[in-house]
């Protein structure tokens, strides 16, 4: 089931929080949905969801708007919310229940119960209150609550928020698993969580979106642009003259004879490095260029 945002535009009074935003979510597509705090990923989350509407524009499902309340169109959302609004005086298994009475009744409301629980890890908490919980399980709950009617579309707020190393592997590897049959959009601020899930990137500044493309091609955005590389000297260099050899756009020092160099990727910078270190009487212990990550990219797109 497909994601098409069309023209989106959201004011909150004066304040615009989303400007004339276009994008298309496909089936099968684990999408992540990127950008700084108050860029707008939470509010076009609601939108989509249709909790809030939009000023202009539209969202369409499969070609439905979901400005209609059309409740088969609720059916086939599943919401994770940033803060996750659970009711801390119920029990897990008794809210789970409760959440898939919604969509089912009788048996098969019990079997999408004890297979929620079973597939979210939920097993040894189950008989207890929410509010016992800590804040990795009730995240878990929260998610068992947006997968429970198997829906279509799975729109995912910082999903593993609070969770520990070992359950944020669980639950990616979930979401992974969901993704090959849902359309699934995530917004985190783990960006190994990007890297390791998603295959397109949409990220978003100001309300507006700076990049939409396969996550192979937002590397190659930056690594065409700038080249890093990481140098160590046997002792410590100028920085003024490190600084201006020529294509070097910056030099961060991360050690005591250990630097970050940027530099403009028209020519390798390493031979004018060696160079440099030659006529200089210093001897490079370590140099290595090194591959853009999406922290990097997200930091030069939103910076």
């Amino acid at each position: 089931m497909s994601i098409t945002v069309e023209r989106v535009t959201k004011y909150y009074g004066t304040q615009k929080a989303l400007d004339n935003l276009s994008f298309e979510v496909k089936t099968g597509e684990i999408v992540g949905f990127l950008g700084p705090n108050g860029a707008g990923k939470s509010t076009m989350m609601k939108i989509i969801t249709g909790f809030i509407p939009p000023s202009s524009g539209r969202v369409l499902l499969n070609g439905i708007e979901t400005g209609c309340d059309d409740p088969e169109i609720r059916r086939k959302i599943g919401y994770l919310p940033e803060n996750n609004p659970l009711y801390p005086e119920m029990y897990v298994r008794e809210y789970l229940g409760f959440v898939a009475s919604f969509y089912l009744s009788g048996k098969e409301r019990q079997k999408a119960v004890d297979e929620i629980i079973e597939l979210t890890g939920l097993v040894p908490e189950q008989n207890k209150k929410i509010g016992s919980l800590s804040k990795g399980y009730r995240q878990r709950v929260g998610l068992a609550h947006a997968l429970i009617h198997n829906p279509e579309i799975l729109i995912l707020d910082e999903a593993t928020s609070g969770l520990d190393p070992n359950q944020i592997v669980e639950i990616r590897s979930l979401i992974k698993e969901a993704g090959k049959e849902k359309t699934v959009l995530i917004s985190t601020h783990i960006m190994q969580e990007v890297e390791a899930i998603c295959s397109r990137i949409i990220i978003i500044d100001r309300g507006t979106i700076v990049a939409d493309d396969p996550k192979e091609k937002i590397y190659s955005r930056i690594m065409q642009a700038i080249q890093t590389v990481k140098v160590e000297f046997d002792r410590q260099p100028d920085e003024k003259e490190l600084a201006s050899i020529p294509g070097v756009i910056s030099v961060s020092r991360t050690g005591s004879n250990m630097f970050i160099i940027e530099a403009e990727s028209k020519a390798d910078i390493r031979p004018h490095i060696f160079s440099y270190a030659v006529n200089n009487n210093l001897t490079v212990l370590s140099l290595i260029r090194q591959e853009s990550n999406l922290e990097e990219v997200f930091r030069k797109l939103t910076a």
